[in-house]
């Protein structure tokens, strides 16, 4: 099938629960999405509220503390929340690039341990956080196995390829300060773990059910992996792939009966979180953001605005403000457009009231240099 340009934005809205909420309990709609970006904690219950139905945060609370979800590095080296039977396999899937960004890096290397001396401390670290412990208490620890005060990069370096994952502390959005860790769930609580190949494979395979049809280049992107073991991946999975023709001729690909709405169907208004995964997810972005809006929303440090999100495309950035939601669009929109989004700030609100009023703060800086075509204060 050759798809078009307005197929290829809304067959991921559909499979994000971007074109209408529905009503499924928190864990199931991770499943769905298959990946949350967590680096800040109020944003996997900001993507919850933008996509289920009556969505309660109490419920993301109990799936987090009950541990079918979890928060952990993974994907682009950053966290993300994903299901404890997905864990496994994103895991295997990523510890080699994990691995490699910090056992390469000249802070670790700085600490005069070697790969190997970093590797043999794993087993240790993991007896330690069998129940959830602090980072003071792990450095402190660390420091006695090794005969040495304890080295911040040490713990730096495990933190990001160990088997490891934050433990809910309570607080607004379940992660308070001073955070903790665990060791990640193992069978038969989760399934076994794959080999890095069979890992790969279920990786994009997962990647294909939340946000195909894709290129391999566009799962690279979204995984940060090397391009060989993409193309094996994917190999791997063989004839299992549907394959499509994209608007430029590339070859997507696709796990059979995946969503693929027509290019018409309305999108409604939604306001996103930061670094929701739908802005991070293709190699090729312009399916949902304009190359000329791209770097005003993916700043230049990495941090990924929150986004208006109007007919299925990004429109602009929001922030709280006294008095309501400020959304600054880069373009001049409709009036229909403004009611659904005032109306999306109303339930934002409420929401955020419960919670924590102001859970981007410190991001604020970023509104000093944008451009806008208009600035509203939402509800009006």
């Amino acid at each position: 099938m050759r798809l078009t340009a307005e197929q290829l934005n809304r067959a991921p809205l559909a499979r994000q629960l971007l074109l209408r909420r529905e009503p499924v309990a928190a864990a199931d709609a991770v499943r769905r999405i298959v990946a949350l970006q967590a680096q800040e904690p109020a944003s996997p219950y900001l993507a919850l509220w933008a996509r289920v139905d009556g969505f309660d945060p109490a419920d993301l609370d109990a799936a987090l503390a009950g541990g079918a979800v979890v928060k952990a590095t993974l994907m682009r080296i950053t966290l993300h929340a994903v299901v404890a039977d997905d864990y496994p396999a994103f895991h295997e899937a990523m510890v080699a690039n994990l691995r490699a960004s910090r056992l390469n890096d000249k802070r670790f290397k700085a600490t005069g341990l070697t790969p190997a001396d970093a590797d043999a401390l794993v087993p240790h670290l993991l007896d330690l956080v069998a129940e959830p412990r602090t980072k003071d208490e792990i450095e402190a620890r660390l420091g006695e196995i090794l005969g040495t005060e304890p080295h911040q990069h040490v713990w730096w370096a495990l933190r990001t390829f160990a088997p490891l994952v934050h433990a809910p502390t309570g607080g607004p959005w379940s992660f308070g300060r001073p955070g903790a860790f665990r060791a990640a769930p193992v069978a038969p609580a989760v399934p076994p773990r794959p080999t890095p190949e069979e890992a790969r494979a279920q990786l994009v395979w997962r990647y294909l059910e939340g946000f195909g049809p894709a290129t391999q280049a566009d799962f690279a992107r979204f995984a940060l992996q090397r391009r060989p073991a993409t193309a094996a991946a994917f190999a791997a999975l063989g004839d299992r792939l549907v394959r499509h023709e994209g608007p430029d001729g590339e070859e997507l690909y696709d796990v059979p009966g995946g969503a693929l709405p027509d290019g018409d169907t309305p999108a409604p208004a939604r306001l996103l979180p930061m670094w929701d995964s739908t802005l991070l997810a293709w190699d090729d972005r312009r399916r949902i953001v304009d190359d000329g809006h791209r770097p005003l929303v993916v700043r230049r440090n990495g941090d990924v605005l929150p986004t208006l999100l109007v007919d299925g495309r990004v429109a602009g950035v929001w922030r709280t403000v006294e008095g309501g939601i400020e959304a600054t669009a880069f373009r001049p929109l409709p009036d229909d457009a403004w009611s659904a989004l005032a109306a999306e700030a109303r339930s934002l609100l409420a929401l955020l009231a419960e919670r924590d009023p102001v859970p981007y703060r410190r991001f604020d800086r970023w509104w000093s240099d944008l451009p806008a075509a208009q600035v509203e204060v939402l509800p009006a």
